[in-house]
């Protein structure tokens, strides 16, 4: 693909991106979660970790406005910071996966025959162990730590990708500009990164915003089971577990994380589902 037939392309998935209300409220969410999560220390109220025994479980007013834990920090400021760890691992874990899958999915759909179908077994093995539960079993016998989040959430995410990045060099590999690429001399492994791994970034890019949205839900998860960020280091996850305690007279322990996990999932979401309706030619907008 040329550069002018690439940029002519994504000119025009900018133009169906743009007449995608959706997908657009989607993106500024995931804007503002970025400048939110940047500016952290300028923009918080207190000091997330202060600990304040005269407004203990205080409900939002103008002082707090989401209210105070337990201990009586301050919730939005831990919200904001938490942001920041949600972020951390989304992208971090998202782009283990990533580079896992899509080497995986060139190798296995360039070489075909015998490589192919070991590693495509190997996908199969992996998608046979259900992942929240594999992920669970892996953090157990390790530390908790949110490195070995990433990791771990990167390494049992990469099977979605290195199936369509395979389906993709199938098709891609069969045509005459590979062909000629060959004719010319020139090596396998230019012919894949130089020629074949720039055509398959559009479904990459889909599932990688896919993909953020479900390693947040997935982090939030552990932390809210204990085995994810510990405190007193804030995350989404943990002060919702910090609030099913205080559930029945300290709503908003467990309303405003619940409410940012639900935004920030379905903002990926909306966008990931946007991108991907601006590269499918078939759908008319």
């Amino acid at each position: 693909m040329t550069d002018l037939t690439s940029s002519y392309l994504y000119a025009v998935v900018w133009q169906r991106l743009k007449r995608n209300r959706l997908a657009l409220a989607g993106g500024c969410v995931v804007l503002l979660l970025f400048v939110v999560s940047l500016l952290a220390p300028l923009i918080v109220p207190s000091d997330p970790n202060a600990i304040d025994a005269w407004h203990v479980l205080s409900p939002p007013s103008w002082q707090h406005w989401f209210g105070t834990d337990e201990l009586g920090r301050d919730v939005l400021s831990r919200m904001i910071y938490g942001s920041r760890i949600s972020l951390k691992v989304g992208f971090v874990a998202v782009g283990i996966a990533v580079s896992i899958g899509t080497l995986v999915g060139l190798v296995s759909g360039y070489y075909r025959g015998l490589v192919d179908s070991c590693l495509m077994r190997m996908v199969d093995i992996m998608l046979c162990f259900p992942a929240f539960f594999l992920i669970l079993a892996v953090i157990t016998f390790l530390e908790p730590s949110i490195w070995y989040i990433m990791m771990v959430i990167g390494l049992t995410g990469w099977m979605g990708v290195a199936r369509m990045v395979r389906a993709e060099t199938l098709s891609i590999r069969e045509m005459d500009y590979i062909t000629a690429a060959r004719c010319i001399g020139c090596s396998d492994l230019r012919i894949i990164f130089r020629h074949i791994l720039p055509n398959t970034l559009s479904p990459v890019l889909v599932s990688a915003t896919l993909g953020v949205a479900g390693a947040i839900l997935t982090e939030s998860a552990l932390s809210f089971l204990g085995i994810g960020v510990q405190p007193p280091t804030p995350s989404w996850g943990n002060i919702l577990t910090s609030g099913k305690d205080y559930i029945e007279f300290a709503w908003w322990l467990s309303f405003f994380p619940g409410l940012a996990i639900l935004v920030t999932v379905l903002a990926y979401n909306l966008l990931g589902e946007g991108i991907r309706d601006a590269f499918d030619p078939r759908v008319n907008r």
